[in-house]
């Protein structure tokens, strides 16, 4: 079989499980030794300084200005000759703006790549999309068995779709909640009382910080602390959403953090309150923290998560439902919990990014043939 060159697409900057995800599979790849390289913004040096350690080649295109840059002709051509001059047979579309970069540009090309996109959304392309963006993918890989299967249902280019879940770092998500109170002194968090983590961008319209918010306000816990994490969780619109709700003092907001697996595992409970997920990273890796979780029953979490026996299941939309939920985790017994916390340990393991990395590398080898 020949060799290949694989390039990985990104658009914009910021962090969040996209990019995550984007950074792990193009780590874990090198590491498999595929010959792979990375295109983004020139202004996107967080992806940079991450991946610097590792052999992946780094390429600029997109002169970020905001989501209407993927309508400029310039960073199409600059795209074009990424692939071009480095010979790149197979190109990964990671994010609907990414997809636009490659879809613009793909016309432009002489000779024309293999394309992989990404579905991580628990959205259904609009039509428009199907035929005018994913239409040209030689294969379409989904990140969620549920999503996988309703797009199969709907007839997604069925032919096309391939089923990879999202993995998680468990190098860097382990259990050591052993040390939580050491952690909780180190990261000036409460010594006393229980902690809920939620850790999403603030976008109460996807994220649901708003339902979760409500539903913190109606819980009667004197020693209950609720930590939001994530970009812009510490913003005026975040911390006036608090501050309507009575909730000063009781909820923090500490955008974004470097340092998620300490948070995890000096907290008790993850809470996590989409409208809208893929298959939710942040919640497996919470999980793999040994945290009893609570989560919507949206997009492909309920294939993972089972009421009652490695986490909560709620439906989406209700914060009688969240709440309810909360103050059943606070009523478990310590045996319960930690029987939970293991069975959602034993979970998360089977969701290692080196197992997407691998499968990622058998789908690029088929197309390569």
């Amino acid at each position: 079989m020949r060799t290949f060159k694989v390039l990985q697409v990104v658009d914009g900057l910021g962090w969040g499980g996209t990019k995550e995800q984007v950074y792990l599979t193009t780590r874990e790849l090198a590491r498999l030794g595929i010959d792979i390289g990375i295109a983004l913004a020139y202004q996107y040096t967080e992806m940079v300084e991450r991946l610097k350690p590792y052999p992946v080649r780094i390429h600029f295109f997109e002169d970020h200005k905001g989501s209407k840059s993927r309508f400029d002709p310039r960073n199409w051509w600059r795209l074009k000759k990424v692939i071009e001059e480095n010979g790149y047979d197979i190109v990964v579309g990671n994010s609907p703006h990414a997809i636009d970069f490659i879809r613009f540009t793909f016309p432009l090309l002489r000779k024309k790549p293999k394309l992989v996109f990404v579905r991580r959304s628990g959205r259904t392309p609009s039509p428009f999309s199907k035929w005018f963006k994913y239409r040209i993918a030689d294969r379409i890989v989904v990140v969620s068995e549920g999503i996988y299967k309703l797009l199969k249902k709907k007839n997604f280019f069925p032919k096309k779709l391939v089923y990879i879940p999202s993995g998680i770092d468990l190098e860097r998500f382990g259990d050591y909640r052993d040390k939580k109170r050491e952690l909780r002194r180190k990261l000036n968090l409460p010594l006393k009382g229980k902690i809920f983590i939620n850790v999403a961008n603030w976008n109460p319209p996807v994220k649901g910080q708003d339902i979760l918010l409500e539903a913190f306000s109606l819980l009667r816990c004197k020693d209950c602390f609720l930590l939001l994490v994530g970009h812009e969780t510490d913003s005026p619109r975040a911390k006036e959403l608090i501050r309507k709700l009575g909730l000063e003092g009781k909820v923090w907001g500490l955008g974004f953090r470097k340092d998620i697996p300490d948070l995890l595992n000096a907290g008790d409970f993850f809470v996590l309150s989409s409208r809208l997920e893929g298959i939710a990273g942040a919640l497996l890796q919470a999980m793999a923290t040994g945290m009893v979780a609570i989560s919507t029953a949206v997009g492909g979490i309920p294939s993972y998560l089972k009421d009652g026996r490695n986490g909560f299941l709620v439906e989406s939309e209700n914060p009688k439902a969240l709440l309810k939920a909360m103050e059943r985790v606070l009523s478990l017994e310590e045996n319960e919990y930690w029987a939970i916390a293991q069975r959602a340990k034993d979970t998360a393991k089977l969701y290692s990014i080196e197992n997407t990395a691998k499968k990622y590398g058998e789908l690029f080898k088929e197309l390569a043939g």
